[in-house]
């Protein structure tokens, strides 16, 4: 048995990185995963890879800026499975800069995929988790959305947006039984921090009390944690995945 049998969930940003192995370890539980991206070819790559394991795995191409592409998306879902179990919002993109220099242009695109996208998702499927009594919603914020950082002013402030769309929406949906958090990655490694010489990996590690950066597993397990029913009674939580970043 596994915590997520039979469960339908929505993963955006499903394609690669952390919403990658968010999607695998839910599958590896029991449920059943659409994955979200604006990139087709390796939303389709990455479903059937999870197909290829004996999952059940679904591709959708959707622009998550898109607030009425996002509608039909969620319609199609509900549509071809039944339900929608969890909703895991993790699509993003950096276009870090100084304010002084930050174009329009950056922060708004940064605000529509990181933010706008998280609104779109709620917003079209709530009434199928209000009618279907329980879902569990999880928002990917970041660490740098708590305390900020130098460079990445439109980053920081769409992490912080999430944030608080997180609390508002959890204390709106609690009493219909849609338990709503999120999680704060602090520095996961990926193949941005791959690139990363040996000088700029320490200086990461120098503001991390574990002296070590983190997995996409860790982000995926806590994931885990929060849509199962392990988390029934935690809403309105954001949980920090950061080794201590943040304390």
């Amino acid at each position: 048995m596994g915590l997520l049998d039979n469960k339908i969930a929505i993963v955006t940003g499903g394609a690669r990185g952390i919403g990658a192995k968010i999607a695998e370890r839910f599958t590896e539980e029991g449920a059943q995963v659409v994955l979200v991206d604006i990139d087709q070819e390796s939303a389709e790559a990455h479903a059937q890879a999870i197909s290829l394991k004996g999952a059940q795995a679904a591709a959708y191409v959707v622009d998550v800026s898109n607030t009425d592409a996002v509608k039909e998306l969620v319609t199609q879902v509900v549509k071809r499975f039944g339900r929608v179990d969890i909703l895991v919002n993790n699509a993003g993109i950096t276009r870090d800069g100084l304010i002084m220099t930050m174009s329009e242009k950056d922060w708004d695109s940064v605000i529509a995929v990181n933010l706008k996208s998280v609104f779109n998702f709620i917003k079209a499927i709530a009434r199928p988790m209000i009618r279907q009594k329980a879902g569990s919603i999880v928002n990917i914020s970041s660490v740098v959305g708590l305390i900020g950082n130098g460079g990445q002013f439109n980053y920081a402030s769409s992490k912080a947006g999430v944030i608080g769309a997180t609390k508002s929406a959890a204390k709106e949906l609690a009493s219909r039984n849609i338990r709503v958090n999120a999680i704060a990655p602090g520095y996961i490694q990926t193949a941005m921090t791959d690139k990363l010489d040996e000088k700029a990996k320490n200086t990461l590690l120098e503001l991390i009390p574990a002296k070590s950066l983190g997995r996409p597993e860790d982000v995926a397990n806590a994931a885990l944690f929060l849509a199962s029913d392990l988390a029934s009674y935690v809403t309105g939580e954001v949980l920090r995945v950061d080794g201590g970043m943040a304390m």
